[in-house]
């Protein structure tokens, strides 16, 4: 008896299992019918709980699953296997020969919508199953590590639906292939401008990120991602691989960049609108690889519309467009600042190779009007006007280099994003070929010059700023910084000794600013420059309060102003300073006539009685004398000419000294060339074109030249008073002399130049590599111990 009421309880537990279970997949069936209105809740959750409770969990686990996958079978396949048409077969295996694409669409938005049914169904369903089976979850599930039946359910329908095979004959498709196929289908139609359901495939999205490859549901294998998005990706490559070689070979790079642009946007509304943010990035990636990265080189070279017409032609929307793409395939910008690098030299070339076509060799005049010139009337006008445009080229080349500068630059600003690799980029370029110009130094520093002298006239102090900017910016690209230092100094120099500066104020921000840009050392000497001007106004107004408390009625006939420059500051040799020196480099003094050595002895006296030890020198090739002279009336003449005739005439401090020679000559007796130089030790050179200006050029010819022609003075001339001589102007500016105007360097100054600053250089080095020698033996006297010492 005790073994059978040991068994009897087994029994009645089978027993009363199925009869639970009957309960149970009553309610079951009711729910997948959608009947569940008319069901207990209370019941159906009570027969699930006492098999539970009875330790059946895993046997009711089990029946659940064997009814899914009955239902599955029975009622849910079949209807799924109705909308699988042949030709959705077809467009499975690739081939949609002999359908429309509204055919392939209807069929597939069928197909879509009875799989989306069944999963709605399925989803309804097994939540209200969840509800009912909740004891069954929380116990046994828990207790054995098992997932829910919900989730079971989910791994069910992936596997009863989705991977259940169509058909055992013909083609080894399952319900996933007809799926992917269909939705990669209904995308492509929507990337050749057709219309679909959005929702519909958005819906089928979302039920294979609800899946995933196994019951664990790791975040990593979601069915949409292990399944659908690879080969979403892979179809998408193909597609844009053939739009890009597609708009190669037919189109331009403007409308290549727009269609890029048009298509990146477009898969980002389908991933937010279509498919899953989920293949955002990994669908942009694909189209910057294959529609950007692929054909870059390609498209950045079409002719006519590459990056050189963008540039060319001002194509800012395309630039920026452009700049934008690539910054997305490539944070160094590679290609891009390849591509602009490229372009700024082949445009910098162009005007190098323009300017140095100009022929210079034949720069040996003046630039500016009625500059003295010693030559004849026949090689004059045209060596005048090489000069002058040597000297407006040089201009010219600066002005097309800051023209090309500001089309870069606003270029950057207003496509590029103002990035500073692509700005590195840019000024690397720049200075490439601006080094390249050989005369690079020299034209900088004459685009200053003749800024400061007439440039910024009239201009707000915004604009004087824009200019000093520009001149910057272009001191920057400068290598040889000593060459234009070099320049610069000789420029400066002959700005301040003839007040040809527009504005002291001005040329000392500018000092500033290279100060900023280069260094102390670079300004020290054009600062002293400046100092030695304003002691020399100093000196000049003390010098002449002196005088006249002296009462020096003689010495107050002349109004001295003296300029005091320091040896070190001022490039003497560079402003004519060579033409004075003698065989041996000595300084070659002129003989001065005796009213100025007298005035010349009383200046000296009163600079060094608070300055003793101190040396003058006194350089007649530099300064400027106005001179006062009265011609006598022309006899036989009435009315304006019988009278006396006065004139102011301005000349060079050399011309003064010749000009005063013919105060005591008798009328008619005249002076030889070398006869005035034995008198005053002129140097030939200024000698010549001192004379040439006085006795041929017919502005000031206060002279008279024999023979009387147009030719350089030489030896053997001779020179007359000019009595005769008449000007509609009473104070008269003798044409400037060679070598104090700033312009063009010939090919001899230029070399004279080079050679020098070579030398400086030279010493320099030499300077810098016995101060290191210096450094090393200290440092190895001060390693050693004390006994060696």
């Amino acid at each position: 008896m005790s073994r059978q009421q040991n068994i009897l309880p087994g029994h009645g537990a089978v027993n009363d299992f199925d009869l639970q279970w009957e309960v149970l997949q009553s309610a079951l069936t009711s729910i997948h019918n959608k009947n569940a209105s008319s069901l207990s809740f209370e019941q159906i959750y009570r027969a699930s709980y006492k098999i539970v409770l009875r330790k059946q969990g895993d046997a009711l686990y089990n029946r659940v699953k064997q009814f899914e996958e009955q239902w599955f079978g029975i009622h849910v396949m079949p209807i799924i296997r109705k909308f699988i048409t042949k030709n959705l077969i077809n467009i499975s295996l690739g081939g949609v020969i002999g359908t429309t694409a509204n055919e392939r669409r209807l069929t597939g938005e069928e197909f879509l919508k009875g799989l989306k049914a069944s999963w709605e169904d399925h989803i309804l369903a097994m939540n209200m199953t969840a509800d009912v089976l909740m004891y069954m979850d929380r116990v046994y599930c828990t207790d054995n590590r098992k997932p829910s039946i919900y989730t079971t359910s989910m791994g069910l329908f992936r596997d009863n639906i989705l991977r259940s095979p169509l058909s055992t004959t013909g083609p080894q498709l399952i319900t996933f292939d007809i799926l992917n196929s269909v939705l990669l289908d209904q995308i492509g139609m929507e990337r050749d401008g057709d219309v679909i359901n959005k929702n519909l495939i958005r819906s089928c999205a979302y039920m294979l990120e609800g899946l995933y490859e196994s019951d664990e549901e790791n975040e990593n294998e979601k069915l949409y991602l292990t399944v659908f998005e690879i080969e979403f990706l892979k179809a998408s490559r193909t597609f844009y691989q053939k739009e890009c070689s597609s708009l190669l070979q037919d189109s331009d790079a403007s409308t290549w960049l727009r269609q890029t642009v048009k298509r990146l946007s477009e898969e980002e509304t389908r991933c937010q609108t279509t498919i899953s943010m989920l293949t955002a990035a990994r669908i942009a990636k694909v189209v910057e690889e294959e529609m950007i990265s692929s054909h870059l080189s390609e498209f950045l070279a079409m002719e006519g519309s590459g990056i050189k017409a963008m540039i060319e032609n001002d194509r800012f929307e395309d630039l920026t467009l452009l700049y934008q793409l690539i910054s997305r395939v490539d944070q160094s910008k590679e290609p891009l600042k390849v591509a602009l690098q490229s372009r700024v030299v082949s445009l910098g070339s162009e005007i190098n190779k323009m300017i140095l076509e100009t022929d210079f060799s034949a720069v040996a005049a003046p630039a500016e009007e009625g500059e003295a010139e010693g030559s004849n009337d026949k090689s004059k006008a045209p060596k005048q006007n090489a000069a002058a445009k040597a000297t407006a080229a040089a201009i010219r080349w600066v002005d097309e280099v800051l023209k090309l500068k500001d089309k870069f630059d606003n270029m950057w600003k207003r496509c590029l994003g103002e990035d500073l690799i692509l700005q590195t980029a840019l000024t690397k370029s720049f200075s490439d070929f601006i080094n390249l110009f050989p005369r690079c130094s020299e034209y900088v520093s004459l685009f200053i010059d003749d800024n400061l002298k007439r440039g910024i006239k009239g201009k707000t102090e915004e604009e004087i700023d824009e200019v000093l900017d520009k001149a910057t910016t272009l001191l920057r690209y400068i290598q040889d910084k000593d060459m234009f230092e070099r320049y610069y100094k000789k420029h400066l120099a002959r700005r301040l000794l003839h007040g040809k500066s527009e504005s002291a104020d001005v040329e000392k921000q500018m000092i500033s600013r290279m100060k900023l840009e280069i260094g102390n050392s670079f300004t020290t000497k054009l600062e002293g420059m400046f100092k030695d001007m304003t002691m020399s106004e100093e000196l000049t107004s003390g010098y002449r309060t002196h005088i006249q408390n002296l009462g020096d009625m003689d010495r107050k006939q002349i109004d001295l102003g003296v300029n005091v420059l320091t040896t070190n500051f001022w490039p003497m040799e560079s402003m004519g300073g060579n033409n004075s020196r003698r065989e041996d480099g000595t300084q070659a003094t002129c003989l001065w006539p005796s009213e100025i050595q007298t005035l010349q002895e009383s200046f000296k006296a009163f600079y060094l009685k608070e300055r003793n030890g101190r040396m003058l020198t006194w350089l007649g090739f530099l300064g400027s004398a106005d001179i006062r002279c009265v011609f006598p009336k022309i006899s036989g003449k009435e009315g304006m000419l019988s009278r006396e005739r006065k004139y102011e005439i301005n000349v060079p401090t050399y011309g003064m000294v010749v000009l005063l020679l013919f105060n005591d000559l008798a009328e008619g007796d005249s002076l030889s060339y070398e006869e005035i130089q034995e008198t005053t030790s002129i140097p030939e050179q200024d000698l010549t074109r001192l004379l040439h200006t006085l006795a041929v050029h017919p502005k000031c010819r206060v002279l008279t030249k024999d023979p009387a022609n147009k030719d350089a003075p030489k030896p053997g001339d001779k020179f007359f008073f000019n009595s005769s001589f008449t000007s509609k102007m009473t104070r008269i500016k003798a044409p400037v002399m060679v070598g104090a105007v700033n312009k063009v360097e010939g090919d001899e100054e230029r070399k004279d130049t080079e050679d020098r600053n070579d030398e400086h250089r030279g010493n320099v080095i030499d300077t810098v590599i016995v101060r290191i020698m210096k450094y090393v033996a200290l440092s190895t006297v001060l390693r050693q111990p004390k006994q060696q010492r």
